[in-house]
C-alpha cells in the first residue's frame, strides 16, 4: 500500500496540501479501497499557520527511522530554510537513501537544493521564488513547467500544479488507469502535462517570447537591446514594432519591467541585501533601484518588504 509523507512549512500553500490529500482520497474511491495513506508532519513539531492563516497540526511527531513511504512532500512558503530544522534534514536524508520519491511543493523545493538532493536533476519551483533560487543555485536547471519527475525527486509550483503532480506520479509509480480515473473524479478532464508552462504566454510572438527569455537570462549585467535584436535576427526598428503591437511599450521598457519583477521576486523570496538585490537585477545605484521600483510598483524596495511580512516601519 503506497505511503505518502506530508512536512508542512510555515506558510505552506493550503491549496496545494488540500489538492495533494484531496487527490489522494479520491484516488482511494476510484479504487474502490484503501489504496493509499498519508501522514503529515510540520517542520515545527508543532501546529503550522499555513498562507492562508489557517493553522494544521501535525498527525505525528514521530520522525524516528526511515519515512517508510513511497513519496515524501515538503510543502513550504516564504523562507523555508528558516524552518529547516534538524529533525527534517535527517528525515530527508534518510529518505534519499530509499526508492522513495522525494518532492518539493513550491518553496520546497528551495529545501530540497539545500540539502543537495537535486544536483544532477531538472527541478521546478513557483516563478516567484526562481530569481531568488538561481542567484543561489545556479547549476541547478530549473524549468518553467508546472511540474517536473526526474529520478525519484518530484517538484511542483504549487496551487494547482500540485493535483496534476500527484496525479503524474500515482501514474508512473503506482497505477496509470487508477490516475486518469481519479483525474476524471476531481473534475479535472485530463491531467495537465509536466511541460505546461506556470504563466499564460506573454505573447504568441515566439520572437518576442524569445526575446522575454533572453532579458530574463541577462538581468545583469543588462545585454544592449541592439544585441537582442542581432541574436533574433530583427532589426530595431522591427522588434520594436512588435513589442509596441503585442505590449505598448518599447523594448528598453519591456527589458527594465522584468529587471524590476525580478528585482520584486528577490526583495520577497530572499534574504539578500538591497543592495544586493539591486546589482543582480542590473541597476547601477540603490537610489536609481529605489526610484524604479517605486515608479513600477508604488512603494520602495523597503515598504515592499515591510508590507509582504507585516514588519514594522
Amino acid at each position: 500500500m503506497p505511503n505518502v509523507s506530508f512536512v508542512l512549512f510555515p506558510e505552506f500553500q493550503m491549496l496545494a496540501y488540500v489538492l495533494a490529500t484531496e487527490t489522494l482520497r479520491l484516488a482511494n474511491k476510484c479504487a474502490g479501497r484503501e489504496m493509499f495513506r498519508w501522514t503529515t508532519r510540520t517542520a515545527t513539531n508543532a501546529p503550522v499557520r499555513a498562507s492562508n492563516g489557517a493553522l494544521v497540526a501535525p498527525d505525528t511527531l514521530d520522525w524516528a527511522g526511515g519515512p517508510g513511504a513511497d513519496l515524501v512532500l515538503l510543502c513550504a512558503g516564504y523562507h523555508p530554510l528558516a524552518h529547516l530544522t534538524a529533525r527534517v534534514r535527517a528525515y530527508a536524508s534518510r529518505a534519499a537513501t530509499t526508492p522513495c520519491v522525494i518532492g518539493g511543493v513550491d518553496t520546497g523545493t528551495v529545501i530540497l537544493a539545500e540539502l543537495g538532493l537535486l544536483d544532477g536533476r531538472k527541478a521546478v519551483l513557483h516563478y516567484e521564488a526562481e530569481a531568488a533560487f538561481r542567484e543561489r543555485w545556479p547549476d541547478i536547471d530549473v524549468t518553467d513547467r508546472i511540474f517536473c519527475l526526474d529520478r525519484q525527486r518530484l517538484t511542483a509550483a504549487g496551487g494547482t500544479a500540485t493535483g496534476d503532480a500527484v496525479l503524474a506520479w500515482i501514474a508512473h509509480d503506482v497505477d496509470e488507469d487508477l490516475a486518469a480515473a481519479t483525474a476524471n473524479g476531481m473534475i479535472h478532464g485530463k491531467p495537465r502535462s509536466s511541460d505546461t508552462p506556470q504563466r499564460n504566454a506573454m505573447t504568441a510572438d515566439p520572437l518576442l517570447m524569445q526575446m522575454h527569455r533572453m532579458m530574463l537570462e541577462n538581468l545583469s549585467p543588462p545585454i544592449p537591446v541592439e544585441e537582442i535584436c542581432r541574436r533574433l535576427g530583427l532589426s530595431a526598428k522591427q522588434l520594436r514594432r512588435r513589442c509596441l503591437a503585442a505590449h505598448g511599450l518599447t523594448p528598453s521598457a519591456c527589458y527594465r519591467n522584468r529587471r524590476m519583477e525580478a528585482a520584486h521576486h528577490l526583495i520577497v523570496n530572499s534574504q539578500l541585501s538591497m543592495t544586493e538585490i539591486a546589482v543582480a537585477c542590473g541597476f547601477a545605484s540603490l537610489p536609481g533601484f529605489s526610484r524604479a521600483m517605486r515608479a513600477r510598483f508604488g512603494l520602495s524596495p523597503k515598504q515592499i518588504l515591510q508590507r509582504t511580512f507585516r514588519l514594522p516601519p
